[in-house]
């Protein structure tokens, strides 16, 4: 196997990009638009692991199995989780608040406004 990645596909590609970059402080690292500036594929660097985005052209969201990206940057690394939260968490439904629990000093859980299910605990 040469690689594997977190592959998501979203309306609004194109914000969606821009807003992870912030988040994770990713680095733009392959890009292919279509036609009207919409993502065919983009991959995002977030801290050495590939975010692949794609634009959704699905008419409505597809039920069935929940997948949730989970991104753990240890103990040390609180603040990242606070930045990435906070740039995230406009019009997100918030499933677990930011805080301590029993395995993390700062764990959260939401939905973002692009429907992308995250856990980021340090």
């Amino acid at each position: 196997m040469l690689r594997s990645l977190m592959q998501v596909y979203v309306r609004g590609s194109a914000e969606a990009v821009r807003l992870y970059q912030k988040a994770f402080d990713a680095a733009l690292v392959c890009e292919y638009k279509n036609d009207d500036g919409s993502y065919m594929h983009a991959e995002l660097d977030v801290f050495g692991q590939i975010l692949a985005l794609s634009e959704s052209r699905e008419e409505k969201n597809i039920s069935g199995n929940t997948m949730q990206f989970c991104l753990h940057f240890g103990e040390a690394n609180k603040e990242l989780v606070e930045k990435a939260f906070q740039v995230l968490e406009q019009n997100a439904q918030i499933l677990i608040s930011l805080g301590p629990c029993s395995y993390s000093p700062c764990m959260v859980c939401f939905i973002d406004k692009f429907g992308v299910n995250w856990c980021l605990f340090a």
